[in-house]
Formats: structure tokens, C-alpha cells, sequence
């Protein structure tokens, strides 16, 4: 909080599209987090759908510690499982991007994120993935020579097993709908470590546990969400995509986050077929070892 009363923010700019998104998914997980869900930054403004600026509140930074791991994997699960509507499908947009049952695409990074309307045809977890979060992507990889098409016969085969079902598995055990509410793009740079003091003031959910702080005279740290493309999707994504680039405590991640909302059987096989999703929009925007990394991982399940 500033001097004069007012919260500091951090601002980004983008593309009005991309603005309007991001909102969208914070103000998704926002009312999440109002009900036990993970801390998300909070929203304090943004100009789209004509301008291409948001704010979010500043948080500062701390050390991660294996007890606040432990704390988001717990309020992660009730994140994934929240659903006021009691239906949620594959692929689905936050609100605010859904206008007269009509929905356009998200952005994650700067790539199209197809989505659709919650009234959209229920399909299964393998349709939705081969088509709409792996196949999506190849044309823009093959475009700029990171799959070869050695590599991309080896996609095509994935998605037919995927179509097929064979990936298919339910939701952790508290999710009682199609699809879980997802961040969408939670690798490790997008789970924020943020004093508890600063998370208190700049994060939906947080205050709790800044005042548990103050109790037991504890320091530490609060994990917040922060830049989502929040979606539809397997509430397995999540928790592999902060195995990508190495998140911290992740094994004590998964752990909690199995003891609150049991995972289905053989989610550890899975987990590699879950990271593929950023490994190809890495390959689709920045090319190079993305492609061959997204490639090596396919053939294990192709």
C-alpha cells in the first residue's frame, strides 16, 4: 500500500484480446479463492475491450517453503473442484469472455487458447486435448521447423489414442464436474511466492493466512496465481505443468494435493502426457528444443 492509501500495482500491456482474457480467468479464480480456493492476485483494473492494459496488485517476493506448497496444493484442489453452475466442460471459457453464449478464443502467452461456451457439446478429455490443446498447435511448430514430420506422425498417433480414449481418466476426487477450473498456464514462474503481509493486501484469499501468521508469531510465505489462462480442462494439467521448468517442492505438491482430493489411479504415468500442452506452445512460439522436447515426450505415450 502506497503512502497515499492507494495499492501499488503492476501493470501489464497486451493486446485487447489477451487483456480481456486475463481478467476473465483472475476474476474466475478470485471467486474460487472467496471459497477456500488457491490465492489469486487481485484484480485492481483494466481497460479492455478497446484498451490493452490491466493491473494487478504488487506483491513481494519471499522464499518458497515446503509448508506453503502444502497450503496452495490443499486450496488448489477446492480451486479445481469449484463450480457454482454444477457443470463445467472441456475447453470451457471463464465468464467474462462468454457474450450471448458466444465465446471467442483466450491467449496463453501469446498464442491463441481455443475455447467454448459452457453450452458447448460435452467431449471427452481426449477429443478436447488432441484437437483443441495439441493438434492446434502443430501447424505453427511445423512452421518454423522445430517438428519435422517424422515428429508430427508421431502427434498424429497420439491424438488418435487420445481420441480413442485411452488417456482418459476421472478428475482428483473432489471435482464433480466434466472439467475442472483450471489456471491453464501454471508453470513455475506463474505461482507467485509473495510475503504474507504483501499477500494479505494483494491477493483474493490470502488474508487468512497472513493473520495465522501474526497468531504464532510465523513468517513465510503465501503461493499466489497469478497470469492464468484459465479454462476447462483436467485439473491433472495443472499440477504437471509445474513440473515443466522445475517449480519448487513440487513432490510436496502432489502429495498434499492427493491427500485432499485423491488423484485417479496411475496419475504419475500421466503426468509427462499433461506437460505437452506448454511443451508445444513453446514449440509454436519460440521453436528450437520445444519442438524435439514436445516430441520425445509424445512418443512415450504414441
Amino acid at each position: 500500500m502506497g503512502h497515499d492509501g492507494v495499492m501499488a500495482a503492476f501493470t501489464k500491456r497486451g493486446t485487447p484480446a489477451a487483456i480481456a482474457a486475463e481478467a476473465a480467468g483472475l476474476n474466475d479464480l478470485a471467486r474460487a479463492a472467496w471459497a477456500g480456493g488457491a490465492p489469486v492476485v487481485r484484480l485492481l483494473s483494466h481497460s479492455s475491450p478497446r484498451g490493452s492494459r490491466l493491473d494487478t496488485a504488487l506483491l513481494s517476493p519471499a522464499s518458497p517453503s515446503a509448508s506453503a506448497a502444502e497450503e496452495f496444493a490443499r486450496r488448489l484442489a477446492v480451486t479445481h473442484a469449484h463450480c457454482p453452475e454444477g457443470s463445467r466442460v472441456f475447453g470451457q471459457a471463464p465468464a467474462g469472455l462468454v457474450h450471448g453464449g458466444r465465446t471467442g478464443d483466450g491467449v496463453m502467452g501469446t498464442a491463441p487458447l481455443p475455447l467454448v461456451a459452457p453450452d458447448s457439446r460435452p467431449r471427452s478429455f481426449g477429443e478436447f486435448y488432441a484437437e483443441d490443446r495439441l493438434l492446434a498447435y502443430l501447424s505453427a511448430a511445423r512452421a518454423n521447423g522445430s517438428i519435422d514430420e517424422d515428429g508430427a506422425r508421431v502427434l498424429h498417433r497420439l491424438a488418435d489414442r487420445l481420441r480413442e480414449g485411452a488417456f482418459d481418466a476421472p478428475q482428483p476426487a473432489l471435482v464433480h464436474t466434466d472439467a475442472a477450473l483450471l489456471h491453464g498456464d501454471l508453470w513455475s514462474g506463474n505461482l507467485y511466492w509473495a510475503t504474507r503481509e504483501s499477500a494479505a493486501r494483494g491477493a483474493v484469499g490470502a488474508a487468512e493466512r497472513e493473520a495465522e501468521g501474526r497468531r504464532t508469531g510465523e513468517g513465510g510465505c503465501v503461493a499466489v496465481l497469478i497470469d492464468p489462462a484459465s479454462q476447462g480442462g483436467h485439473a491433472e494439467s495443472d499440477l504437471a505443468q509445474l513440473t515443466v521448468f522445475g517449480a519448487p517442492f513440487t513432490d510436496r505438491i502432489y502429495a498434499a494435493y492427493d491427500e485432499a482430493s485423491p488423484l485417479a489411479d496411475g496419475w504419475r504415468e500421466r503426468v509427462g502426457l499433461h506437460r505437452l500442452h506448454i511443451l508445444i506452445v513453446h514449440a509454436a512460439l519460440f521453436g528450437g528444443a520445444y519442438g524435439r522436447q514436445t516430441v520425445r515426450e509424445a512418443s512415450a505415450y504414441a
